[in-house]
């Protein structure tokens, strides 16, 4: 006999993220899976039992890293773990997969994020006998394209498609750079970074950089085209994770969707997942306090202010990945603690994080603080 089962509401309880490390910098011989096990053991002192800890990768060794993290830390063996591949999507994922447990009432507690070593990705052979033959570090995302530069070749697509500017593109690298200063000159991260005993840092917020020095960058897709490093996130190393629960918490997680696109135009995922999360919920951009989308390329941040001119002002408050870096499997969980930060320094009661993914793919989350509903 079929019974009706209500919907469990999910509270996000907290969370944690390690420093940001960039490509063969602080982090360059730390394996992923211990970044991530400092991560899990620094919540285990508030959240010691949980039902299953979901965590998102992207260019690790595969064979389930996350067991291996979670091995590596204080919950040890009995606590079931599993990876999640979605991509830059991969950590945003994760924590939908522990808001679909927890809402569904498989389970009450749930430890989802994301690891990830750039630094330490491994290169990888195809078997004799495949089309594909030799070495590779980038895998494929599109049927219709095999190539190390997808992405960068994805974001100058979205540029030309748009017909983007230069100047729009520098604008949003400049914006990043310092508003990602101001939050760490300032603390606004607290409490959601890990103090992990040495002088790790973030290692690519640049405050200071300036016009002067995107100018001389040249395009890294040769003459007549706009991707630079400077309106181009690098690859970096991390970990991230937050704890889900049907307890009361800080903040609520409303909804979240899982978005599938054009997978040579990828970097559009954070905008049509948020419209696509908007039209879900019934609300507008208007009711919403706060907005991070990962901006792995500027052109990302050109795509939110072509839309939502008026909000540009709620739009990745503290910097985004152009300055903080963009640890692929961990990015998704990266964003929803600083949106949580965002929010928690606005006063808002709203907020949207949203990521886009290789192959066309992203997630989006509309998480709600749970302070202005007793303000209110």
């Amino acid at each position: 006999m079929k019974t009706q089962q209500t919907l469990s509401p999910v509270y996000i309880m907290g969370g944690l993220r390690t420093p940001i490390g960039s490509y063969k910098g602080q982090f360059k011989s730390i394996k992923p899976e211990i970044l991530g096990a400092r991560v899990l053991d620094a919540l285990y002192e508030q959240y010691p039992k949980v039902a299953e800890i979901i965590c998102g990768n992207a260019v690790g060794t595969g064979g389930n890293i996350g067991r291996l993290t979670a091995l590596n830390s204080r919950y040890g063996e009995k606590i079931p773990a599993y990876t999640v591949d979605m991509q830059c999507a991969s950590a945003g994922a994760a924590i939908i997969q522990g808001f679909r447990a927890i809402r569904s009432g498989m389970a009450d507690c749930v430890l989802a994020g994301g690891t990830e070593s750039s630094s330490l990705q491994p290169l990888r052979i195809y078997a004799e006998g495949d089309d594909r033959a030799g070495e590779y570090m980038v895998a494929q995302f599109s049927p219709q394209e095999n190539d190390a530069q997808a992405m960068l070749k994805g974001a100058q697509r979205t540029i030309e498609k748009y017909d983007v500017s230069k100047e729009e593109l520098d604008y949003w690298s400049l914006r990043s750079q310092q508003a990602a200063g101001r939050a760490r000159d300032e603390g606004l991260l607290a409490p959601y970074v890990l103090d992990m005993g040495r002088d790790y840092v973030d290692e690519s917020v640049r405050p200071g950089l300036s016009q002067r020095l995107l100018d001389r960058m040249k395009p890294v897709l040769g003459p007549g085209t706009l991707v630079t490093a400077g309106n181009a996130c690098f690859t970096h190393d991390g970990a991230a994770f937050v704890a889900l629960s049907n307890e009361v918490g800080p903040f609520k997680l409303v909804d979240a969707i899982t978005f599938g696109g054009a997978p040579l135009y990828s970097p559009e995922g954070a905008w049509q997942a948020t419209e696509q999360l908007l039209a879900k919920t019934g609300l507008t951009m208007a009711d919403i306090d706060a907005v991070e989308w990962n901006e792995a390329f500027a052109v990302i941040d050109v795509l939110f202010e072509r839309n939502y001119k008026a909000y540009v002002d709620r739009y990745n408050q503290l910097g985004g990945a152009l300055a903080y870096g963009h640890p692929f499997g961990c990015s998704g969980a990266i964003i929803l603690l600083h949106l949580m930060a965002a929010l928690n320094h606005c006063k808002g009661k709203y907020g949207i994080c949203a990521i886009a993914g290789a192959g066309g793919m992203g997630t989006a989350m509309l998480i709600e603080r749970m302070e202005a509903v007793c303000d209110a």
